[in-house]
């Protein structure tokens, strides 16, 4: 796995046709099973369905936090399953990481299109580390071999963790690095 952290300036996120609606407050009890964090490029957490089986527009009430490898969760990303990634933060604002996944390592659908994962589902779902946990979006897109998951500093933060981008898909909600030319890898579909 190759992971790089980054201080380009992104393009803002906000389009015109949003829906800036302040983000529902959050669901249930905090629990580090549904914790994800970014650390830096070698360490952060993601959430996954809880059964991997099921397509993750489904899993949104059974997710569980993976860490990746040297990280302290309770489950770890297979090795494998991050191809590539790179870690972007904009100090005070938000923290980000998106990059390319390998699907067949956690035995999820090719054809599954994906969902979001974000305060409101799972039900006690935070953001950790560094400040940046107010709010904060993911999505997996299993078909695509694509991933993304930024942390706000701010709630409601509807320009940069939109909660009603959750059918928009990672290219539109969290612009980022999705081509690793130098490894051979790209999920920018």
């Amino acid at each position: 796995m190759l992971a790089r952290s980054s201080s380009k300036r992104l393009a803002p996120s906000r389009r015109q046709d949003l829906n800036t609606s302040p983000t529902p407050a959050p669901t249930g009890l905090d629990s580090p099973d549904t914790t994800v964090h970014i650390t830096d490029s070698r360490d952060f957490a993601l959430l996954m369905p809880g059964n991997p089986d099921k397509p993750v527009s489904s899993s949104e009430n059974n997710a569980i936090a993976y860490c990746s490898s040297g990280s302290s969760c309770a489950y770890t990303l297979p090795d494998g399953f991050i191809t590539a990634a790179e870690v972007y933060n904009v100090e005070g604002t938000y923290v980000q990481i998106t990059g390319c996944m390998d699907p067949s390592k956690m035995s999820m659908s090719s054809k599954d299109d994906g969902g979001q994962f974000d305060v409101r589902y799972p039900n006690g779902a935070q953001c950790t580390f560094g400040g940046y946990g107010a709010s904060f979006i993911e999505q997996l897109e299993p078909s695509a071999g694509r991933f993304c998951l930024r942390c706000c500093v701010s709630p409601n933060d509807q320009t940069n963790c939109n909660s009603h981008q959750d059918r928009a898909g990672c290219l539109a909600a969290i612009p980022g690095k999705y081509d690793f030319p130098e490894l051979g890898v790209t999920c920018n579909k």
